[in-house]
This record gives structure tokens, sequence and C-alpha cells, in this order.
């Protein structure tokens, strides 16, 4: 029997799955995900990634089931399984979206290539968003982008599903794939229904408080859209988010509303997503090594393990720091504000180099993606050349977006009894004061790991002067012809009732 293979890595839906339908049409198709230990062990992989993929995979194995399907879930080297299925029934083709992953999914997609043209199988690689393969600058990558947007969405494709052609046990405890078996507690569910029902929600109402209400720790978490995760691992395709959120603004009612300011800010946001995926595509080697050469051995050398322990831990001293760091153990989440501000603290003040902070954060990220985190790691850190340096001030942040603590002593029960006036640089209060609230800093709380101030002016004096140097200004041009953002394809989105073409996006990123 001539049938393909199906095999799902970050596209764990069945709609809009373009892979799918084009096995489909080729005949009988068998629906693959494999488990694999070599990408389990890497140093950015996290048990809470591997519990949201299974809870995401139990959703698309009910979906197939309705369809009168299987999936066929099995643990292994992706050419090891390949081989096995082709030994047991021969397949005529492998179908797959295109995939912008970590080094060791390039390397295995790689040697999967070698497997099929040694065995004749036809492999065929469809995009799934807006990144595009061999793209040789970004002068045409706008309009490529919308294309994709705009075209039509594929619904769930009727096929001749095979069975599982062995059985299978249940997937293997993380122990067994070397991870360490702490979850974030209060994580959120994967799935295909979970990702809808929170789509749902954004555009009906929380797209309103969007706008207002992203930079906050304490307002981001209903204001932000929480969709993040679910695009992440495809259980949402991003074009459906893309036409979902169009087709919301273009229904909203004439007159003032702030759905209107807030979707315009998130179909914005949706569009940097492959903005800054399409880095590591076009240079993978942004996992690993500094955008700019010219940065290179400007931090590597002077690592301060006792800084990076304190970050971890959420010792720093700096209590919207040591907040965030609780609310990330807790939940797999923080607003992109409070993202920033972390990278910012450890690049400036603690001095750290991107990469262990970028793979530490990496496994705490419910929604880690590689290609938008390495280039915001960079970006973050100062190193891309051609981007503003970021730096931000974890207290004046605490009182911008924090001023009455709410957010600190929700995540920091030691600081609960700590005076409004002292909350944010507790370790200035007087020891009358301490023992009045029952707090005693370098016990109950830490002082702070470095002089923030001094720290800070340190570090961008030596970032600035090196940005100066002639030798590392030359050397923007050619980073932004292969990187950088062109004028906007300003998004579309259909026609409100009365006619009007509803507000276009802009392409900012409101830092």
């Amino acid at each position: 029997m001539i049938y393909s293979v199906v095999w799902f890595k970050r596209d764990l839906r069945l709609q809009d799955h373009a892979a799918l339908h084009r096995a489909a049409r080729q005949g009988p198709v068998l629906c693959l995900y494999v488990i694999e230990p070599s990408l389990w062990r890497q140093p950015d992989a996290a048990n809470l990634h591997y519990q949201f993929i299974l809870e995401c995979l139990s959703d698309l194995a009910d979906d197939l089931h309705r369809q009168g399907g299987a999936l066929h879930v099995t643990t292994g080297e992706v050419v090891e399984v390949l081989g096995r299925l082709y030994r047991h029934a021969p397949f005529a083709a492998l179908h797959s979206h295109e995939e912008t992953g970590n080094d060791v999914t390039y390397r295995r997609d790689k040697a999967v290539a070698r497997w099929c043209r040694e065995q004749g199988v036809a492999w065929h690689e469809v995009p799934q968003f807006g990144v595009v393969r061999r793209l040789a600058d970004r002068d045409g990558w706008q309009a490529a982008w919308e294309a994709r947007m705009a075209a039509p969405r594929l619904p769930a494709v009727a096929a001749r599903f095979l069975p599982a052609p062995w059985p299978e046990g249940p997937p293997p405890a993380p122990a067994a794939l070397g991870l360490e078996p702490t979850d974030a507690p209060l994580r959120q569910a994967g799935g295909r229904r979970q990702g809808l029902e929170i789509l749902d929600s954004f555009l009906g109402d929380r797209s309103g408080r969007y706008r207002g209400g992203l930079s906050s720790p304490l307002s981001a978490p209903t204001a932000c859209s929480r969709l993040s995760p679910y695009l992440a691992q495809g259980a949402l395709s991003l074009r459906e988010v893309v036409q979902a959120a169009r087709d919301r603004l273009g229904d909203l009612p004439d007159g003032p509303d702030p759905r209107r300011q807030g979707l315009t800010a998130f179909l914005s946001r949706l569009h940097w997503h492959c903005h800054f995926i399409q880095k590591l595509e076009s240079e993978p080697a942004l996992e690993f090594r500094n955008m700019h050469a010219g940065y290179d051995g400007l931090r590597e050398g002077e690592w301060n393990e006792d800084h990076f322990r304190a970050l971890v831990a959420g010792r720093t001293g700096w209590p919207l720091v040591d907040a965030c760091v609780a609310m990330l153990r807790e939940t797999g989440w923080v607003n992109f504000r409070m993202r920033a501000m972390l990278v910012s603290v450890a690049a400036y003040p603690l001095w750290l180099h991107w990469r262990p902070v970028g793979l530490w954060l990496a496994r705490q990220f419910l929604d880690y993606e590689p290609g938008i985190h390495w280039s915001q790691m960079q970006m973050q850190s100062g190193t891309t050349g051609m981007n503003t340096t970021r730096v931000y001030n974890p207290i004046k942040q605490a009182r911008d977006h924090d001023p009455d603590g709410r957010f600190v002593r929700r995540w920091l029960p030691a600081l609960r009894r700590v005076p409004d006036s002292w909350l944010f640089e507790p370790w200035r209060m007087p020891a009358d004061v301490q023992a009045r609230c029952g707090v005693r800093v370098g016990t109950d709380i830490p002082w702070p790991v470095v002089d923030l101030d001094a720290a800070t002016r340190m570090a961008k004096a030596r970032v600035h002067g090196l940005r100066a140097q002639p030798a590392i200004k030359s050397a923007v041009a050619a980073l932004v012809d292969r990187h950088g953002s062109r004028r906007p394809a300003i998004p579309h989105s259909r026609p409100s009732r009365s006619g009007r073409p509803a507000p276009r996006a802009q392409l900012t990123l409101d830092l």
C-alpha cells in the first residue's frame, strides 16, 4: 500500500495544517509524533514544556479520533523511528511543516533529509507561518508575511487515516528523559481547546485592556492575550489568530472602543513574532554567538556565578526582580516588559553573559520559542549592535508598574509587612523599622547583590564605549541588511459593518 507519513512537530492541530492537507491529497496518511530523547536532554528543555506538549497531544489525538484516525506517539530518535516504520511498511513520502528551532532540531532535520534521500522517500516541508527559508535579504519579507497571513485557512482535512502500526505504552516519565520533575503548578494547560477558549476571551473582552494593561505585571496576566504557548507548539496557527483578530477588528461597532486599540496593537506584535524568528532562521548561530562579532569578549570572560545564583534563586535583593522570578517559577509566565527587565538586570548591573541566562529563562518560559527568545536575549543584552541599548532600572519599574506594591507583596511574602515607603528599597530601612515589621535585611530578605547605580553606570559605559568605536559602527549596515525590519507592510483587516476600513496595525514593539 502506498501511503504518506505526516510528522507532527510544533504544529499540534488538525486545522490549518498544510502538511496534512498535502499528504491527504496523495492517499492514506499515518499521523506521527516522536518524543525525542535527544531534544529533551538539551539545556533549554524543561518538564513544563513536556507536560504542556503531552496535553496538546491528547487534544490532537481526540480530534483525530473524531475524524476516524489515530495519532501514533512513539519515543526514539526520528531517523530510527522512520527506519522502523519503513521496514514495517514502506511509505512514499514524509510531510511536515518547516521548523525554526534550536541547533539540535536543525541538525536532526539535516539527518532526516539524508535518510529520506538514501531511501528514495520524498520529504515535503511547507511553511507554517511567516518565516521564509533561504531568504537573501529583508526587502520582500513584509509582503511575503502578509500574503501568507491573508491566504485562506485550511479546514480540518477529511483523509484516509491509518491506524498506529504497533502498540505503544504511556509516554516516558520526565526522569526517563533526563528532565527535572518540577512543573510550574499554576501554568496554563495545554491543548487546542484551551487555546481556542483563551482566544475567544481575548477577542471578545480582554483585548480592551490590552493596550493599557500589558506593561504592568499586575494587569498583564489578564490584559495580555496569553496565546503564546499555544502558538509556540502550534495548537493554534498564527494565520488563524491573525485572521480572527482582523475579523473581530472589522466587526467592532463605530465609535470609541478600547478593543480597537488593543487589537491593533496585538496584530502588530503578531507581525513581530515572525520578524524575530526569521533572524534565527537566517542565522542559526544567534543561539550561541553574538549577532555583532565586535561584542565578542565583552562579558564572556567575566562570568560571576554568585550573581547568577542570586538571580536564579530570586535573591538579588531588588524586590520586583525577585517577585518576577517567583512568578515565573509558579506560572511559567511573566509579561514582556518584566522579561526585558530581567534580562537587562542580568546583562548590566549583574554583568552576566546572555547565553547561560537565556538557557535558564528558556526553561522557565512555558512559551519558549527559540527564534524569539535568542533574538530578544541579544537585543536586551545590547549585543546586536543595531538596536538601542535598553537598560531597565528595577526600582523605577516597580514604582511605575506596581506603585502600591501588590505584585511584590503577592510573590514575596517576606515583604508583606514592609511599609510602602521602604518596599522597593527595603535594604534602606532603619533598624527600628525592620524590627517593627519583623523583617531583617540580610536574613529574611537579601541585601542587593551589587550597588545598582554604580554597577549600571559601569556596565553602560563599557557597552557604549565599545558601541562608539568606528570598527563596531561600520559593521552595523550589513546586520541591518540581513536582520533589520523594513518599512512595515500594513496588515489588512476586513471592512467594518459601516463599510469603512478598520484601523490598521502599526509595526511597533512598545517597550
